[in-house]
């Protein structure tokens, strides 16, 4: 069912929702998510906030991005009567230059969008492919043993063949209001008059040891002395401004096909280390794919996200499913019990999400059992109130998958951006994108990064004798756990566009964000500032320095092992209220911020 008009679908589907979700009080035709009077005393909870948070409102349009010059630069895009697809493609070439850590054209990602005059919500697959000399052997090392992250990390064999502009140009042609080429300006013009480094960009560069392993990538982000970038150096970066020129002028070919294409290829090939066999051919075959969203009812609304080859959307919607016969609005927001009850569906979430996620055009991931409601139902049996389960097992979501594959507990990367649109209109753009780590494969050639996304693969190809479904292969797409999100409500409206980065926890991050807004009432900003709790089937991970420190006793006597560690999220969101009103929130743990007018 491919462009599926989710709009009007759940319209018509909204009587029959309680054979999803059970029995459940009557739907009003629209729903606040996002109160006026926030949070109520008894649910208050401390924030994570490491600067002041403040809710930004509107009423035409709005963007919430990972830095305050993209968000300018998306906001003037809107302002021009831009569509939100136009919008994002300008503030993600203003992040490729202020942001060159996290995403950018050297890079991938996925969008979803919701088409206001039709009601379809679609799904946009930009993410890197394997070039044709890829094995499921390629990270072993020379004794067959799974190479250390880093060792394979640095350098070309890591780098997949860049989705990113082919993703855009294809939400351009179908959604883009504004010329193609007038998106780019606003990066070509801070490219060349230079933008000063922030303290995040300035801290990452410094902390980063890997920087210096190539000249070009060296020479950018350092001084002549050898030192990091000071926060307030004014960055120009001349050779981007002219690729961004050259793309603006014929579109992506110039990117695929050319010289541009032909030197990412010698890059990768003679990388001083780990070179590669990615060559101009594999640049030019590169496709996004255009496909249908992955959606569930969650009690009264709409939730939809990303398919595969990314993890986020399905293990996100297994969540909320195997919560749905818990009554969380009546628990206290971060207190032990639906921290614990959270965490346990997260095991089972990713414990099918580790054995059957993979690339569905070479691997049968059994998407449709894995959301099927009588499935998440039997599944969820297995949660206790009252004890933890453990390291829990993969469950059987399809004959065919049963048993094909072996568990896989790859995690990837600590990189990644999002950002949430409204325009005038009422269409919304979730997107996330990234080039994997931290400077990604730490190779640059005109003026970005080459990303690092092909360690999203599995370092093993097999375990038990049996094959993992995320084994590496030609022109294969890596795992992902980017979960940009959508959520309708019962008149058929968007309610909320929310996601984050974050690698494998994006999941947990985005989940918590989502049952804060619609279990407890928050508005997006106070979801996003609430201290995050991750739990991937493992050890249940807390937030160093919040609130939830004092719940470690209570979960550990729960079963739980604890970890208290830095979750870094950078989750940018838009709710819209019953009256129409956008209301943005943006990750204080980066530097981000929502516009609107």
């Amino acid at each position: 069912m491919t462009h599926r008009s989710w709009g009007r679908l759940f319209v018509a589907a909204s009587a029959t929702v309680a054979l999803f979700i059970g029995a459940c009080a009557p739907v009003p035709e629209r729903v606040d998510v996002a109160p006026q009077s926030g949070i109520a005393p008894e649910a208050a909870v401390e924030t994570a906030a490491a600067k002041p948070s403040t809710l930004a409102t509107a009423r035409r349009h709005m963007i919430s991005v990972a830095n305050p010059l993209a968000a300018e630069a998306g906001r003037e895009i809107l302002r021009r009567g831009g569509s939100a697809v136009d919008a994002a493609i300008a503030a993600q070439m203003v992040l490729n230059l202020v942001e060159p850590q996290s995403s950018g054209i050297g890079g991938g990602g996925f969008m979803m969008h919701y088409a206001a005059a039709s009601g379809e919500i679609a799904a946009y697959d930009g993410r890197e492919i394997a070039p044709a000399s890829a094995t499921p052997e390629m990270f072993l090392d020379a004794e067959g043993k799974p190479r250390k992250f880093y060792d394979a990390v640095v350098g070309g064999l890591s780098v997949g063949v860049p989705g990113l502009l082919r993703m855009l140009e294809m939400a351009h042609e179908e959604h883009g209001k504004l010329p193609w080429a007038d998106l780019f300006q606003p990066a070509i013009d801070l490219a060349e008059k230079g933008f000063p480094v922030s303290e995040r960009l300035h801290g990452l560069i410094a902390n980063d040891k890997y920087l210096k392993t190539f000249e070009t990538t060296a020479r950018y982000f350092h001084d002549e002395t050898g030192a990091p970038l000071t926060v307030g150096h004014r960055l120009v970066n001349e050779p981007l401004a002219e690729t961004f020129r050259e793309i603006a002028a014929h579109g992506a070919d110039a990117f695929y096909v050319g010289p541009i294409a032909r030197d990412i290829s010698a890059t990768v090939r003679g990388a001083a280390r780990n070179p590669a066999g990615l060559y101009p051919g594999d640049i030019a075959g590169y496709r996004a794919v255009k496909r249908d969203p992955v959606c569930l009812f969650y009690r009264q609304w709409l939730v939809c996200g990303m398919p595969p080859p990314s993890s986020g959307g399905i293990t996100t919607l297994q969540i909320l499913g195997l919560l749905q016969g818990f009554d969380l609005a009546e628990m206290k927001p971060l207190s032990a019990e639906p921290v614990h009850l959270i965490a346990e569906a997260s095991r089972l979430a990713f414990a099918d999400r580790n054995t059957y996620i993979a690339d569905p055009d070479f691997i049968p991931v059994p998407s449709d059992g894995m959301l099927d409601p009588g499935y998440l139902e039997l599944r969820a049996h297995e949660i206790s109130p009252i004890h933890s389960m453990g390291t829990a097992f993969p469950g059987m979501p399809g004959i065919a998958a049963a048993g094909l594959y072996a568990p896989d507990d790859s995690t990837g990367g600590l990189s990644t951006t999002h950002m949430s649109v409204i325009d005038d209109d009422g269409n919304v753009v979730s997107m996330t994108s990234s080039i994997e780590n931290a400077f990604g494969s730490r190779l640059m050639t005109h003026g970005f990064l080459l990303n690092n996304e092909l360690t999203d693969f599995s370092f093993e190809p097999s375990k038990g004798g049996a094959p993992v479904a995320n084994a590496a292969g030609p022109e294969k797409r890596p795992r992902s756990s980017m979960a940009p999100t959508l959520v309708l409500g019962p008149s058929g409206q968007p309610v909320l566009a929310v996601g984050s980065p974050g690698g494998s926890r994006i999941i947990g991050y985005v989940a918590e964000a989502l049952i804060a807004s619609l279990d407890w009432k928050m508005d997006i900003q106070q979801a996003v500032d609430l201290p995050h709790f991750v739990n991937r089937n493992g050890k249940t991970d807390l937030e160093k320095g919040t609130s939830l420190e004092a719940l470690a006793p209570a979960l550990t006597a729960l079963g739980h092992e604890v970890d208290i560690r830095d979750l870094t999220s950078g989750l940018h969101g838009i709710a819209v209220t019953g009256d129409g009103e956008l209301q943005g929130g943006a990750d204080p743990r980066r530097e981000g911020v929502a516009l609107g007018d």
